[in-house]
């Protein structure tokens, strides 16, 4: 009994500890796909002269897939005009629970959580 007693200690330690390093290193697929989607959005602007007409998906004339590439997020374009454009990255499926929640990369550069760990916690 004491050994079953000491077995879920030691789980109840374990798994969610597990489970947040498991979110931490799944981040990476939202900053790679956002940061990917924005040199993609460029080239877009540079050979088009706009940001306006750019589409996210799986389509030929997509400017970038709409889900991230192991899949935890999906991908969208908010605030586009010519000149501007914001890149969203939602959490789906087993990472839809991260604190970071969802991560945001602007035209500018500027990147953005909803999450409360803040960006310098996430990025």
């Amino acid at each position: 009994m004491i050994t079953v007693v000491i077995v879920a200690i030691l789980a109840a330690i374990a798994i969610p500890s597990y489970v947040s390093a498991m979110q931490q290193s799944r981040r990476s697929d939202a900053t790679s796909a956002l940061t990917g989607a924005a040199g993609q959005m460029e080239r877009y602007f540079t050979e088009q002269g706009t940001y306006a007409t750019a589409t996210l998906g799986s389509s030929s004339t997509s400017v970038y897939p709409s889900t991230s590439q192991n899949g935890y997020y999906d991908l969208s374009l908010t605030n586009l005009t010519a000149t501007s454009y914001t890149l969203n990255a939602a959490p789906t499926g087993v990472q839809a629970a991260d604190p970071c929640g969802s991560y945001t990369y602007s035209d500018q550069g500027v990147k953005g959580v909803t999450g409360s760990p803040g960006v310098a916690n996430c990025w």
